[in-house]
């Protein structure tokens, strides 16, 4: 598993990342505190508080969890560690 961060401030950029996730063959959980919610459930992601960017993790091969972080390039936010 791998995670990385995104910012999803428009209900394009949600309905865009889950059309990425829904294309992506593995698993793909958005985090928020204790929330986990799958990412390609757009009403999910909408019960999120999406003002602060939120943990995505990546449950798959390398190629599959690279090819899906490529795919949400513009949505990816670094976080201080």
């Amino acid at each position: 598993m791998s995670a990385f961060y995104v910012s999803l401030s428009s209900i394009e950029d949600v309905r865009l990342f889950v059309n990425a996730a829904t294309r992506c063959p593995c698993e793909v959980d958005v985090r928020s505190g204790r929330y986990v919610i799958d990412a390609k459930s757009i009403m999910g992601l909408f019960s999120l508080d999406l003002s602060q960017p939120v943990q995505v993790e990546v449950h798959g091969s390398d190629s599959e969890r690279a090819e899906f972080e490529q795919s949400v390039a513009a949505f990816e936010v670094k976080m201080p560690e």
